[in-house]
């Protein structure tokens, strides 16, 4: 049975006077693009989950705790769930802001890469925790040289990270469950996937 919050009331939007965040530096190689949104991955996410009114789905905007956070205290995930949430003030912000929403993401993925890779696994798996993400994922399409693993996981468990298993399947294919929303995760010969439990099937 999924994890995923059911969806009810989002927060209301914010007031009028706010400052957004600025935009994100330039990504130093275009691995998100190549491996998630290209395939238009973001679009199908947001209809298998449901709910558009309550479900963010987002990529490449910083996630932070505050409006002012300091620098080093932002991230910016190749990709970001968050249920229960007005994707608008996600928008109007232009990011996600913890305090906005009353409680952080609930699922980021990175896509590893050789100026990412090290830092994917050693600093932000540590600020995820410490800001509260329920699931922390990496995908590395190289196979493991950049992250370590071609696919892993992490489950937030009493305010730290406890990997999520991931298995070895038919033709080395590895692949990871989400409870958090409710689909397994593969690495496909360096290809991102996303199938349903229930029926096994991608859900492209």
């Amino acid at each position: 049975m999924s994890s995923r919050p059911i969806a009810g009331s989002a927060p209301s939007p914010l007031g009028e006077e706010f400052v957004p965040l600025p935009d994100p530096p330039e990504p130093e190689d275009m691995n998100n693009w190549r491996y998630f949104n290209s395939y238009g991955h973001g679009l199908h996410l947001i209809e298998h989950l449901g709910n558009q009114a309550t479900t963010l789905v987002t990529s490449e905007v910083y996630l932070c705790p505050e409006p002012d956070s300091p620098q080093e205290g932002r991230f910016v995930p190749d990709l970001l769930v968050a249920f229960n949430v007005d994707p608008e003030v996600a928008v109007r912000r232009n990011g996600y802001v913890i305090s906005d929403h009353g409680a952080p993401p609930d699922f980021v993925l990175e896509i590893g890469s050789s100026s990412t890779g090290r830092r994917d696994v050693t600093d932000k798996r540590t600020g995820y925790a410490r800001l509260g993400v329920r699931e922390y994922w990496r995908f590395d399409p190289s196979g493991g040289s950049y992250q370590g693993a071609p696919l892993a996981g992490d489950r937030l468990v009493d305010n730290a990270y406890e990997p999520i298993p991931v298995e070895r399947i038919d033709g080395g294919i590895f692949q990871g469950y989400s409870a958090v929303l409710d689909l397994h995760l593969r690495w496909d010969h360096g290809q991102l996937g996303w199938y349903d439990p229930a029926t096994g099937r991608h859900i492209l």
